[in-house]
């Protein structure tokens, strides 16, 4: 804990709180997130897959996307996201995409899975080449996603992300 501050110690809380609260509230799991920049709040997410019927709302996911809407960018360098638990995978890609500098969080994916949120099979699928997952995946050639990509590496004026 030395390199925490009272600051990140109460953004944290603050995390703990909305997990808490949404929990009550029935809004989804026990899940909260906070997003600091500048040592302001930029945006809160709580948990609201059963109450918005949307497996992707996760805390740190419906964070990330308030966050970006209120600063109208994809891209949250020079911010910190407190979690209310260790992110889960999908939400831990999403914390490195939108370019988070810190991840702070609270409780553990092993406390999660205790309380049956387990997402170890997750993170044992990802390794795996495609054809060995338990999903069925199978991956086609197609010519117009070609032609996407192509289009994309000629484009002399995209936004790169």
């Amino acid at each position: 804990m030395a390199d925490l501050s009272p600051d990140d110690l109460e953004f944290l809380e603050h995390a703990a709180r909305l997990s808490l609260e949404g929990c009550e509230n029935r809004a989804g799991g026990p899940f909260g997130a906070v997003i600091v920049k500048d040592g302001a709040v930029i945006a809160e997410g709580w948990n609201q897959v059963t109450s918005g019927n949307d497996p992707t709302a996760h805390a740190e996911v419906v964070a990330i996307r308030n966050a970006c809407a209120a600063l109208e960018t994809f891209d949250l360098s020079g911010a910190t996201i407190y979690s209310s638990c260790e992110p889960c995978p999908m939400c831990l890609g999403a914390v490195y995409w939108a370019r988070l500098d810190r991840l702070i969080y609270a409780n553990t994916r092993d406390q999660a899975a205790a309380i049956g949120f387990d997402d170890a099979v997750i993170y044992d699928e990802i390794p795996k080449p495609p054809s060995g997952r338990t999903l069925p995946t199978l991956q086609v050639d197609n010519q117009t996603a070609q032609e996407a990509f192509a289009l994309w590496d000629r484009m002399a004026d995209k936004v790169a992300y």
